[in-house]
C-alpha cells in the first residue's frame, strides 16, 4: 500500500536544494509535487491543500543543521504533518461493558464479516472471551460464513437459522454472551447503502436497542475517496466510534488513509493488511507516516516478529550465519515465518532501506511463495545444503523438474542471496538488540 505515493514523495523531497535555510523559492517546487503526489494518490483536494499550506508554513525558515540536509529536515515537517492529518495518537478501542458490545457497520463488500471474525481473533490473544453474533439476515450465508470463521479461530458464533429480525438476534445473542460469561460481543451487521432508508434506519434502531461500547465502521480502501463521501454520508445518519481501512494489501492509492480521518473528525483505529485472520493491525499514525516516507516501521515489525519468535531457533539460526553455514532449507524455514507474520509487501515496507533491495532483487511477493518451495523441493538434499554446488547444469535440472522456467530458479537463488546479505546486516546488531531497543519507542 502507498507504494505510488511513498516513490512520488520521495522524489518531490529529493528535488529540495539549497543550504542553510529552508526558504520560499527552494520550497515552493516541492511543496507543489507533493500535492500533486497526494491528489494522484486519492486523497481529498481540499486536505492535500491544507496539509500542503501547513508543510510550507512550517518548514519555512528552519536552520538546516551541518549533519542535516535540507531534505532530511523537510522530511521531518512532512512526517510530522502526515502524523497530524492521520490522528497524532493510536485511538484505542473502547471494551467497557459487561459484556462489551462492538457493532460493525459499513457498505456491501466492505469486508465486515472478515474483520468482525480477525477483531475477534485479535482480542482472544489478548485472553478476552469473544462472541459473534451473526446478524446479517439478508446475504445468503452471511451465517454460515462467519461460523466458518469462527471455527478457523476458535471463537463460538451466535446465530438463529432463518430468522429475519436481526434486532431480536442480537438482543438474544448478547443475553447468551452473559450467561456464558463472554466479555465481548462483536455483532456482525448487513451491508447497506446510505441511500437506503429502510436499511439505515435498522442498524439505527439495532444501535439504539443494544447500545454498543463501540460502533465501528468498515471501510475498503480499495474504492479511495468514495471510501471518504461514504464515511461522510454514513456518519451523518449513523454516529460511529472509529474506522476500519480493509483490503490495504490490495492496489489502493492510499487516499482513503490520508482524508478519511481529517474529513469525518473520527480516529482510524484499525486497518486489514491481507486475506489472513491474523493480518489486523492496529493503527498508529506516525509509525504510518513513517512508512509512507520509506522511513520504515521496525517497532511494528518486532512486535510482529515477537509473536513467532524462537529464541532457540534464533540462536542456532546467528550461528549458522557466522559460520557461513546458512542454506536454502534454512531459507525455506525462514519463508514459512515471513508468511506467519503476514503480507510480505507490508513487511517490506517496515524495514528501512528494504523497498529498495528489494526491487533490485526483483519482486518479492506471497506469489512467489509457492513457486519458490516446489523450485526448492527440486534440488537434492546436498544442492539444498550447498548451494554453491548449483552450477547452470543443476540449475537447469531443477528448472525442469519443478516445471519452472529457468529464470524462476535464477531469482530463488538470487533471492536467497539477498536474504543472507540482509540477515547478516541483522546479526551486527543482534536481534534481540533489535527488539529490545523497539520496545523502548513503543
Amino acid at each position: 500500500m502507498f507504494e505510488n505515493l511513498s516513490n512520488n514523495l520521495a522524489k518531490a523531497i529529493k528535488t529540495l536544494k539549497g543550504q542553510g535555510k529552508i526558504t520560499e523559492i527552494n520550497v515552493a517546487a516541492t511543496v507543489k509535487e507533493i500535492r500533486r503526489a497526494l491528489i494522484q494518490a486519492d486523497v481529498n483536494y481540499k486536505v492535500a491543500k491544507q496539509i500542503t499550506d501547513d508543510i510550507k508554513t512550517n518548514a519555512l525558515g528552519k536552520d538546516v543543521l551541518a549533519a542535516v540536509s535540507p531534505g532530511q529536515l523537510f522530511t521531518k515537517v512532512v512526517s510530522d504533518e502526515l502524523t497530524k492529518l492521520m490522528g497524532s495518537e493510536k485511538a484505542s478501542i473502547n471494551l467497557n461493558g459487561k459484556p462489551a458490545i462492538i457493532l460493525m457497520a459499513g457498505l456491501q463488500g466492505s469486508g465486515k464479516t472478515t474483520f468482525s471474525a480477525k477483531l475477534a481473533n485479535y482480542l482472544k490473544r489478548q485472553n478476552k472471551s469473544v462472541l459473534l453474533v451473526a446478524c446479517d439476515i439478508y446475504r445468503p450465508a452471511a451465517a454460515e460464513q462467519l461460523h466458518v470463521l469462527g471455527q478457523q479461530i476458535d471463537v463460538e458464533v451466535f446465530s438463529k437459522v432463518d430468522h429475519k429480525d436481526a434486532i431480536q438476534i442480537a438482543q438474544e445473542g448478547i443475553e447468551y454472551a452473559k450467561n456464558t460469561h463472554k466479555q465481548v460481543v462483536i455483532i456482525d451487521t448487513a451491508g447497506r447503502q446510505t441511500v437506503d432508508v429502510g436499511m439505515m434506519q435498522e442498524i439505527k434502531k439495532l444501535q439504539d436497542t443494544v447500545k454498543p461500547a463501540e460502533t465501528l465502521f468498515v471501510v475498503d480502501a480499495m474504492v479511495g475517496q468514495d471510501a471518504v463521501t461514504t464515511a461522510q454520508g454514513f456518519y451523518e445518519q449513523l454516529h460511529f466510534d472509529g474506522i476500519v481501512l480493509t483490503k490495504l494489501d490490495g492496489d489502493t492509492r492510499g487516499g482513503a488513509a490520508l482524508s478519511i480521518r481529517a474529513v469525518v473528525s473520527k480516529p482510524i483505529k484499525f486497518i486489514g493488511t491481507g486475506e489472513k485472520l491474523t493480518d489486523l493491525d492496529l493503527f498508529y499514525p506516525d509509525r504510518m507516516a513513517q512508512r509512507i516516507l520509506g522511513m520504515g516501521d521496525v517497532v511494528s515489525l518486532v512486535e510482529r516478529a515477537e509473536q513467532i519468535y524462537d529464541e532457540q531457533e534464533a540462536k542456532k539460526l546467528s550461528q549458522k550465519l557466522r559460520k557461513n553455514q546458512f542454506n536454502l532449507d534454512d531459507f525455506y524455514s525462514q519463508i514459512q515465518q515471513l508468511k506467519k507474520m503476514g503480507n510480505l509487501k507490508d513487511l517490506v515496507s517496515m524495514i528501512p532501506g528494504m523497498s529498495k533491495i528489494a526491487d533490485n532483487a526483483g519482486n518479492i511477493g506471497e506469489e512467489n511463495f509457492k513457486a519458490f518451495e516446489t523450485i526448492i523441493f527440486s534440488m537434492t538434499p546436498q544442492e539444498r545444503a550447498q548451494p554453491s554446488l548449483l552450477d547452470p547444469n543443476r540449475r537447469a535440472r531443477v528448472a525442469k523438474g519443478s516445471g519452472m522456467p529457468i529464470q524462476e530458479v535464477n531469482r530463488l537463488l538470487k533471492q536467497f542471496e539477498t536474504m543472507c546479505q540482509l540477515m547478516k546486516q541483522t546479526q551486527k546488531g543482534g536481534i534481540q538488540h533489535m527488539m529490545k531497543l523497539a520496545r523502548k519507542f513503543r
